[in-house]
């Protein structure tokens, strides 16, 4: 006999919208969506909505926004919705009264193959570490974060150019789908639990500022990647005459430039470049060199190198 779920979604970005909007294209009760408060941003600091608030509106759903997310009001509200499962996609740490609340459990959407990439940012540090292949898993929410029994996973490739935008759309779409797949298993009670295995496992921690920063003493490989694993938010970068030039996109370059100039002083690191001021601009890496395809220099707008080239000559 099927259960009969009521289900309370936790979400903010756009990751989450896909997993929300597929459960409503089949028919679940989704009594109840929890989300970031408005935050102001932009120039005007208007107060905007997350990704999933915009979509809940659109859908009529019941949105609750707290603050503080061991709020007794909250509780309370949690309370009177009588959920039975609720569901995490992309939202922050949640308080053990309220993930032990629902009969059925608390199961989290994570973009990696778990026990691997526990943390803030999976899909970054599996591309800057030059993976080739990562996926999703839901698993039931435990005290430590991302610890808890695996429910399902689905793995894809990563093919050698994806950035992290591209995988993030990958994940995106894969992610929905198993969120659906593991509602039908728990509406259906036939989840088969797994602990996650203890083996040492690498971790996506935050990405700050200081791990944004190009270091040329690495290899070509090494910052290749680094340059996919942060485009296209937040980009790696470098500095050009004391400003901020942030890369997108680069390529491997098969062939050895000429001796460059001193580029740039960075603490602990001497920038050198190389480029014919119309169609490559190239940095030397310990191993060879590296082609810029796609820059944005601080002040600038975003453009592919030749474009830059045609107004900025060295």
């Amino acid at each position: 006999m099927k259960r009969d779920l009521r289900i309370v979604f936790m979400g903010t970005p756009d990751f989450a919208v896909a997993s929300l909007d597929i459960l409503l294209q089949h028919k679940y009760n989704v009594v109840g969506v929890i989300s970031a408060p408005d935050k102001p941003a932009g120039r005007g600091q208007q107060l905007q909505q997350s990704a999933v608030k915009k979509y809940a509106v659109e859908k009529g759903l019941h949105i609750l926004q707290p603050e503080k997310l061991k709020n007794a009001v909250l509780i309370d509200e949690l309370k009177a919705l009588e959920a039975n499962l609720f569901i995490v996609v992309a939202f922050r740490m949640l308080p053990e009264i309220v993930w032990q609340m629902p009969e059925y459990g608390t199961f989290n959407l994570h973009a990696s193959l778990l026990p691997q990439y526990r943390g803030a940012a999976p899909i970054n540090w599996a591309v800057i570490n030059g993976e080739k292949e990562t996926g999703v898993t839901t698993f039931f929410l435990q005290h430590e974060i991302d610890t808890g029994n695996i429910i399902l996973q689905e793995k894809i490739k990563i093919n050698d150019e994806d950035n992290a935008g591209i995988v993030h759309d990958k994940l995106m779409q894969l992610g929905s789908e198993l969120v659906l797949k593991t509602v039908q298993a728990i509406e259906d009670n036939s989840v088969k639990e797994q602990a996650q295995s203890n083996a040492p496992a690498k971790h996506a921690p935050k990405i700050f500022k200081e791990t944004c920063l190009i270091d040329w003493h690495k290899s070509a490989s090494e910052i290749h990647n680094l340059i996919r694993g942060l485009s296209p938010y937040p980009a790696a970068f470098t500095y050009l005459n004391g400003k901020t030039l942030k890369v997108y996109a680069a390529q491997i370059s098969g062939i050895q430039r000429e001796a460059a100039p001193v580029l740039e002083h960075i603490p602990d690191s001497i920038v050198r470049f190389s480029t014919d001021n119309k169609t490559y601009l190239s940095f030397k890496c310990t191993d060879g060199w590296l082609d810029i395809l796609e820059l944005q220099l601080e002040g600038k707008k975003r453009m592919k190198v030749d474009e830059f080239l045609r107004g900025h000559k060295f």
